[in-house]
């Protein structure tokens, strides 16, 4: 655990450095886009957080080389690599998106392209699900389910970005939690080295998170823009795959540990899916929303999860909140559901499920009864004069 806390402490103190730097020459270089109309800010901030969240990441990543405790997970080297050279595509693409508006199917094309190199490339694949010997069909399915797993999330997580510090804040809680339970998964299978792949990457992706946030908090500073969105979900559907990687999958055989224990067999799908359910929530409705009118998957518009949030009554803040208490609440009812027939608690299942109920009850009222009543959004004065700034490409990322 020791080992994790260096790394979680190394990666924000250098993402925090960075982060200020720059901040810095983006003010400094006037390196931020106008503001538009689904914006949500007043005056324009840098975009370019993602870069310092991935050099943070990937720096840390280098130093564990010369780290005799994570030693494993250079041998071989590929799959680190694999996963630097992916990020690195993303975080290039995200920063040219973020200055310059790229056409959204190059976006999309530089996706896949990254899921493919850290699928075949880096050997990270769904090969088998953690019941019994249930094997997939054949290596081009396991390649396309991982690559379109990847994807998903990578957008799911980016089209979150839309509120100060809500993407840095709910991602931090997700892998905190994620954490939690890959590390306990671990140390449940009797392995002689608590180390793993995943708890590490959701190690590196907390230290992001919190070296970022002090300068995303409201009001921000610096947005992460795709850059950062794009990387941050790129490396949790990442650190998730890993998990149905490691370890016998025999060890997680039902008829070993009891029907009520037949969740923990399938954590490693269901935790992954729920630690992301608000960002793939959001993700699922905007796609059929804008399909179902005509337009393009990833066309722009002022109607995701936290603009709703907005036109309810709650202040940007307190929507930001909300969002992190439905995250921890429902991630943490399924950890303790997998903790309690991992340990034999009296009642199992229940007292993850008595969490969830009355923490998601809580979270509804929270939601639906906002403690402030903003006035309706006023609509902008007609007017004949020409507009001062182009109106931008489809774009990818919804801030």
């Amino acid at each position: 655990m020791k080992q994790y806390l260096f790394t979680i402490i190394l990666t924000a103190s250098i993402t925090l450095a960075l982060t200020w730097a720059v901040w810095r020459l983006s003010m400094r270089f006037k390196l931020y886009p106008g503001i538009r109309e689904r914006d949500v800010h007043k005056t324009p901030k840098p975009r370019l957080g993602g870069v310092a969240m991935f050099l943070g990441i990937a720096c840390a990543v280098l130093i564990s080389a010369a780290n005799p405790f994570f030693e494993r997970m250079w041998s071989p080297p590929q799959t680190l690599w694999a996963i630097l050279g992916a990020a690195a595509l993303i975080a290039v693409v995200g920063v040219i998106d973020d200055l310059f508006d790229l056409d959204w199917m190059i976006k999309l094309a530089a996706q896949f392209l990254a899921a493919g190199i850290i699928t075949a490339g880096g050997g990270l694949q769904v090969l088998s699900l953690p019941v019994g010997d249930m094997i997939l069909v054949s290596p081009w399915v396991s390649i396309s389910i991982t690559m379109v797993a990847i994807v998903v999330v990578m957008n799911a997580v980016n089209f979150i970005d839309g509120l100060d510090g809500l993407v840095a804040g709910v991602c931090l809680i997700a892998n905190g939690i994620f954490f939690v339970y890959s590390y306990i998964l671990t140390r449940d299978s009797g392995a002689t080295s608590y180390f793993n792949l995943a708890t590490f990457l959701a190690a590196v992706l907390i230290g992001a998170c919190v070296g970022f946030l002090p300068f995303n908090w409201s009001p921000a500073k610096i947005f992460m823009g795709d850059s950062g969105a794009l990387v941050l979900g790129l490396l949790m559907a990442t650190s998730a795959i890993a998990v149905t990687t490691q370890g016998d999958v025999n060890a997680f055989d039902p008829s070993k540990f009891g029907r009520s224990q037949l969740l923990g067999a399938f954590i490693p799908i269901v935790l992954p899916l729920v630690i992301v359910m608000l960002p793939l929530l959001d993700f699922g409705l905007a796609v059929f929303r804008r399909m179902r009118a005509g337009k393009s998957p990833f066309a722009p518009d002022r109607k995701h999860l936290h603009h709703r949030m907005l036109d309810l009554g709650h202040r940007d803040r307190d929507a930001v909140l909300v969002f992190y208490a439905w995250t921890a609440v429902i991630s943490l009812g399924v950890l303790l559901m997998y903790i309690a027939t991992r340990q034999d608690w009296p009642g199992g299942y229940v007292v993850g499920i008595v969490f969830t109920v009355l923490g998601s009850a809580a979270c509804l009222v929270v939601t639906l009864m906002p403690s402030h009543r903003r006035p309706p959004r006023a609509e902008p004065p007609p007017s004949d004069e020409p507009a001062r700034i182009a109106a931008p490409a489809q774009h990818l990322e919804p801030r």
